[in-house]
């Protein structure tokens, strides 16, 4: 069977299924077991000099060892592929997660604020319903790049080591890619490789949610507020995100207690944001996945 055809099961699969809470309270999720590998190399050798070069070495570990895992799973064909694909994508729970929130918000803004917290590292106590509904909304449009289109990107590129070279590369940025005391050096080599890893994706993301809507009439100005963000990635699927709904995203927001002035995307759109732009963002991350799904039909067939 084709990567192309696998790819599809995967996406029907995981968006049928989602993320079943009763297997995974009886088993690690394989994101688990890689975020447990890579805390024990931090403990062992995020020490002493050349942490730089130590965290490099790292990042070379995780990926030779998720190419050969993925190599040794292929030897048993294409139905280990499609299930270990389908739990790596993360469609179906990325939309339950932002819908939560939008669901939240509609019966008091703490229950939104309980839901945002979830899935945002900002501060959130504080936080007024237009702030809950554009984080969730922002952190749709960033994970819809980060969590299905590089990972189906990258399984269509080359297979299951592909992907499980993503997810590891991924999964180290978000625990040791920090511009910390700790991480600056450690996790230099995890951030920079996922940046390149994610460069294509965010731009596909983008235009996928941009096509989904009013179509690429307004990708220039796409391209001009993404580079406002602070990522050279994650404004690409956020700008999207604010042009196909007419929104401003990103904004000021609060980190361990301290506000940090980063601009508006979209600064003339919209502002007072409640539950229903929640929906819409949901909506918007269906469409995509939709899109996405058509083009690996059309690859499979040809």
């Amino acid at each position: 069977m084709s990567t192309a055809c696998v790819l599809v099961g995967a996406m029907l699969l995981d968006a049928a299924l989602g993320e079943p809470r009763w297997l995974w309270q009886r088993l690690p999720h394989p994101a688990v077991l890689m975020g447990r590998v890579i805390g024990l190399a931090d403990a062992r050798f995020n020490t002493g000099e050349a942490s730089r070069l130590k965290g490099a070495l790292v990042v070379v570990g995780l990926v030779i060892g998720a190419m050969v895992l993925g190599k040794v799973i292929g030897l048993f064909g294409w139905l280990p592929e499609l299930i270990i694909a389908a739990i790596l994508l993360a469609q179906r729970s990325l939309v339950d997660h932002v819908q939560e929130v939008g669901d939240g918000l509609r019966l008091s803004l703490g229950d939104g604020r309980r839901m945002v917290a979830r899935i945002v590292s900002r501060d959130t106590a504080h936080m007024d319903q237009s702030a809950v509904a554009r984080s969730a909304i922002e952190s749709g449009a960033e994970n819809l790049s980060d969590g299905v289109i590089a990972p189906a990107f990258w399984f269509l590129i080359g297979g299951l080591p592909g992907l499980l070279v993503y997810k590891v590369v991924n999964t180290a940025d978000s625990m040791i890619g920090y511009r910390s005391e700790k991480y600056l050096h450690f996790g230099w080599a995890a951030a920079r490789l996922d940046d390149v890893l994610n460069w294509v994706p965010a731009r596909i993301t983008a235009a996928l949610i941009a096509t989904s809507h009013a179509g690429l009439s307004q990708w220039q100005a796409i391209k001009a507020d993404a580079r406002l963000h602070r990522s050279p990635n994650a404004g690409w699927p956020e700008a999207a995100m604010a042009r196909a709904l007419g929104i401003s995203l990103a904004g000021p927001r609060a980190y361990d207690g301290k506000m940090q002035s980063f601009p508006f995307v979209n600064p003339e759109g919209r502002k007072e944001l409640g539950p229903d732009d929640v929906d819409a963002a949901c909506g918007a991350l269906w469409r995509s996945w939709g899109i996405t799904l058509a083009a690996a039909l059309i690859l499979a067939l040809f």
